[in-house]
């Protein structure tokens, strides 16, 4: 009986039949077609541009289409310094994103405020407006950074325990 299965087993496997479950077939294919919306605010943002340029090329990834309306998009890229009047439309493009929505903060400015944390009118990181999943360090972080960090969180949308903690959620 147990040979019978083996057999049954090699069968489907060499006739390209793959077992999963349904689960991990959606975060597979939620992984691998990120669509973000851009909100560039400074120089961060001229970086992430160039990232969907011939030389860097995010598409060959799945990150190719960059969304105007933040109700077609799942990763919000804050590129930049968020001030104090910035604040509440960011909140409002992250409320408007459909769930499952992610955050990656681009560039030193977005995660702690950069050089001008001290300023009265600027936010010492997004992550006290929205819940970050992905940092993406530099002043401003190269094209590269850019696809690493999409493939951080392509690696942790794959990883469904993973992508269930999230801070100030």
């Amino acid at each position: 009986m147990l040979q019978e299965d083996d057999e049954t087993l090699r069968e489907l496997l060499n006739n390209h039949v793959i077992f999963t479950s349904l689960e991990k077939a959606i975060d597979f294919c939620r992984s691998n077609s990120l669509w973000p919306v851009s909100f560039g605010l400074a120089c961060c943002a001229i970086e992430m541009m160039a990232s969907g340029g011939a030389r860097y090329d995010i598409s060959r990834f799945g990150y190719e289409v960059f969304r105007p309306s933040p109700r077609h998009a799942d990763v919000m890229i804050v590129a930049g310094t968020v001030t104090e009047k910035m604040a509440p439309l960011l909140k409002r493009l992250y409320e408007q994103m459909p769930e499952p929505k992610y955050v990656m903060a681009m560039g030193s400015c977005a995660i702690s405020g950069g050089p001008f944390a001290d300023s009265y009118s600027v936010i010492r990181g997004v992550d006290q407006i929205v819940p970050v999943d992905v940092v993406i360090p530099g002043c401003p972080p190269r094209p590269e950074a850019l696809i690493e960090g999409f493939l951080k969180l392509k690696a942790k949308l794959r990883n469904p325990e993973i992508a269930k903690v999230r801070k100030n959620d």
